[in-house]
């Protein structure tokens, strides 16, 4: 897919990535928007076991072909930190180090070719040790991103927004804001803020506050979103809104579901508001009583091999001849069935007729042949 930003955004750039074979990538400024999402597993079976290495690579590289642009990992302890150094060694994806309440966890990712690191002044305790990982970062040319949720305002907000002295949004925006002085006052300006909350409403306003105010390239994201499609809906609706008004340099989807659908989720979202383009489009019907083609089930065996192909194509998956070529003509290639045959056709024109058990492979060698 082809990555632009047709938006006259104002806010500064800021990269990361770029140290060992890793990736460097541009936020804000007129850069692309980069999609990210987060590891959702434990990762320090990578210290002992090169198999559990090799599979989080490999699942990583399946994540690079779908359009993931930057990985988050959470870091609870020296061991993950240890553990994330020997993956960010074995991959050019950017990763992102989230570290929580000891600055010795940042300090340790950053002696590995870690691409940003995420934390929060507030939490991880003296300004000594906000000053060391700032310290290490400059450096190292390490970004740092301050995320902030409505689940964790500092004492003196939460109480203004409980007693209706300002709305969380506000409260967010605020909090943010006062996180963002300690690295001005730091002479530290690769910053990227996020201000999350589980409202769309909320995540709106406090964005679009913050905006306003400020040119710091800001990660927009609902976070705690919910199930695949309640957290698709409110996440659409955040990203489109923001997108109008030219708001967001990065994204995450946060779904209970898989980072896979996390990103397509996300990448289906950017092309759909034209911040993306190229790549294959799959559209396919909802199937319905005239069904003769399993739809769900080959767009569930072939949906990951498709979005991963570099090929600027549209395929539709149809259920019935009703669906099929014609609805389907505008398609560069096509699949439905009727009668326990199976029909593959390509700008609405039929050119195979093959039986059940064939068609994958089938379907598989007119692909290659775009």
């Amino acid at each position: 897919m082809h990555d632009i930003n047709p938006r006259a955004s104002m806010t500064r750039t800021v990269y990361i990535g770029g140290a060992g074979n890793t990736k460097r990538i541009a936020i804000g400024g007129d850069s692309p928007v980069s999609i990210q999402t987060m590891w959702k597993e434990g990762i320090t079976s990578v210290l002992n076991d090169a198999n559990a290495l090799s599979s989080i690579v490999h699942q990583i590289s399946v994540l690079q072909s779908l359009g993931c642009d930057i990985l988050r990992f959470a870091v609870p302890d020296m061991e993950s930190a240890d553990a994330l150094i020997k993956i960010a060694d074995a991959t050019t994806m950017p990763l992102v180090a989230d570290i929580h309440f000891d600055h010795r966890l940042a300090l340790r990712c950053l002696e590995g070719n870690i691409a940003k690191i995420r934390i929060n002044p507030g939490n991880i305790g003296s300004r000594e040790k906000v000053e060391a990982v700032v310290a290490r970062c400059k450096d190292k040319g390490v970004a740092i991103r301050i995320g902030v949720n409505t689940g964790s305002l500092p004492r003196d907000i939460a109480e203004r927004v409980f007693s209706g002295e300002i709305t969380r949004a506000q409260g967010l925006c605020e909090t943010a804001q006062r996180e963002v002085e300690v690295f001005n006052e730091l002479g530290f300006d690769q910053v990227i803020v996020s201000m999350k909350a589980s409202s769309v409403a909320e995540t709106v306003e406090s964005n679009t506050l913050f905006a306003s105010q400020c040119d710091i390239p800001l990660h927009i994201g609902v976070t705690e979103a919910g199930p695949l499609i309640g957290g698709i809906v409110k996440s659409t609706l955040a990203f489109s809104t923001l997108f109008d008004r030219g708001i967001g340099s990065t994204i995450r989807v946060s779904l209970s579901s898989t980072p896979e659908n996390e990103v397509i989720t996300a990448r289906e979202i950017l092309r759909e508001k034209g911040l993306r383009t190229g790549g294959v489009k799959i559209v396919s019907c909802p199937r319905c009583g005239r069904n003769g083609f399993d739809v769900h089930g080959f767009v569930s065996r072939w949906q990951n091999e498709l979005l991963a192909l570099d090929k600027d194509i549209t395929v539709a998956v149809m259920g019935c001849v009703v669906n099929g070529p014609g609805e389907g003509k505008h398609a560069d290639i096509g699949i439905t069935g009727a009668n326990g045959k199976v029909m593959i056709f390509k700008h609405g024109k039929i050119v195979r007729t093959v039986l059940q058990e064939n068609a994958d492979n089938v379907f598989r060698e007119e692909l290659l042949t775009l």
